[in-house]
């Protein structure tokens, strides 16, 4: 053994107390810390090392060359994109998941895919789905948008006679896939899947919304006869606007579709009584895509992908190999995904639902959501900033009042990201910025001191 790595093996006890210290430390400290570091990070990379110097010098030079220039996205006022951090029992989940080290796809090692399924079930029940819905763990909503597009292309092809993944995407011919407000990941799935980008058919959206009008997809399905895919949205990225998912599910008595929703954030809805509402129908879906590193505040990277539909999922993913077993009743998870090795990303999950339950994550989500109406209550009292769409759930979508260009929207939104960091959008072509709240640690005097910030910043440079 390499005498370095021999002597780090011998200490490792003290190697992991001085990185748990040096995790504390920086949990400690993301209060306090800029949001976004002002200073730029090291130009160039430093030559590999011939000769390496263990563990605790690497730490320490992490210390110095990297870490002061890592945004605290894991911190409260982190309210770009959508980006949850990490609570208590996911982080000591996720340490335990590189601990153990499973590659949780096969049954010949079934333990930490019996701990995915238990996984999957307790997040069906959070999210209203029913047991007809079988779940997989995947990397995020990308993904989990591309797994669940696959399984529709199968079930495109069961409609025509023919299998996409034998036959390959041509043997479908022309395809449609008709949404109102897409998330960008699902063009990128349409290109990986190669039914194309040019497949995805725009559909017109109610009034000042971002959600489907459903006597336009009505219109829509009926202009090409023959089975399609309808993308529906349950908490679009600008607005976290919400299609009609019972009247979509119903255009099903006249059209025949395959129905993906994305619901990357958006199903964290069914968790609040007052909410619940907005996602209702989700459970009428053939596919789900739900965001896990977002609300669930579990780390990069996890989602979850459902389906009513696995036995296609299979047949899309099966992985012939001897050495992986035959494909079964109940499909190995080496089978479900595009993913051969699969880290065990349910343990972060499954010990932060077992930590806190049902209430302590609804308590996230709604604190989440009176934030979020605080900050838009702030703002829309401003003069210098309005609102360009209602406070829905989780996310407030707003511009400058007068000449909101992308670069005064820049100006402002570096100046103020030191304390606390949104990200750029437009919205109904008018340039514009964004706040999602997906913190746990997120509290109404983060909203108070990120309101300043942003008031300060609009004073300062514009």
């Amino acid at each position: 053994m390499d005498r370095t790595l021999a002597t780090d093996l011998a200490r490792l006890p003290d190697l992991l107390e001085a990185t748990r210290r040096t995790a504390a430390e920086a949990l400690a400290a993301l209060d306090a810390r800029p949001v976004v570091p002002p200073t730029a990070p090291p130009r160039g990379p430093e030559p590999l090392p011939p000769y390496g110097s263990g563990t605790e010098a690497a730490l320490t030079a992490f210390a110095e060359r990297w870490a002061p220039h890592l945004s605290a996205s894991a911190g409260p006022r982190y309210l770009g994109f959508v980006t949850g951090g990490a609570t208590p029992a996911a982080l000591a989940g996720d340490w335990l998941t590189a601990v153990h080290d499973q590659n949780s796809n096969s049954a010949l090692d079934g333990a930490g895919q019996d701990l995915e399924r238990e996984t999957v079930a307790w997040l069906r029940e959070l999210f209203g789905l029913s047991d007809a819905h079988a779940g997989t763990f995947v990397s995020g909503a990308t993904l989990s948008n591309t797994t669940g597009l696959a399984v529709a292309r199968e079930w495109l092809g069961e409609r025509l006679g023919v299998s996409p993944s034998e036959d390959g995407a041509a043997a479908l011919g022309p395809v449609r896939v008709l949404s109102g407000a897409p998330h960008s990941s699902i063009a990128k799935a349409l290109s990986v899947l190669g039914l194309g980008r040019r497949s995805l058919v725009p559909v017109p959206t109610l009034p000042g919304r971002e959600a489907v009008d459903p006597a336009a997809l009505d219109r829509a399905l009926a202009d090409t006869p023959g089975p399609a895919v309808v993308v529906a949205n349950a908490g679009t990225v600008n607005t976290v606007d919400f299609d009609d998912l019972r009247a979509i599910a119903a255009l099903r008595e006249r059209h025949t579709f395959w129905l993906h929703t994305d619901a990357a954030f958006g199903a964290f809805a069914a968790l609040s009584p007052d909410h619940a509402h907005l996602a209702d129908g989700l459970d009428a879906s053939d596919s789900v895509c739900v965001d896990l590193h977002k609300w669930l505040n579990v780390p990069y990277d996890s989602a979850v992908q459902f389906t009513r539909r696995q036995d296609l999922q299979a047949r899309v993913f099966q992985n012939a190999a001897a050495y992986l077993g035959p494909l079964g009743e109940r499909p190995d998870l080496v089978h479900l995904t595009p993913e051969n090795s699969h880290r065990l990303r349910a343990l972060a999950a499954w010990f932060t639902l077992r930590a806190y339950g049902r209430e302590g994550h609804r308590e996230i989500v709604e604190r989440d959501i009176a934030c979020a109406e605080a900050l838009g209550a702030a703002l829309e009292q401003d003069p210098a900033f309005r609102l360009l769409a209602p406070v829905r759930l989780n996310v407030v979508c707003f511009t400058l009042a007068e000449d909101p260009t992308p670069d005064r929207l820049a100006a402002l939104r570096e100046a103020a990201q030191e304390e606390v960091f949104v990200t750029p959008t437009v919205y109904a072509g008018t340039p514009a910025l964004r706040a999602a709240f997906s913190n746990w640690r997120t509290t109404q005097g983060d909203v108070r001191r990120a309101a300043q910030a942003l008031r300060t910043a609009a004073k300062g440079t514009l």
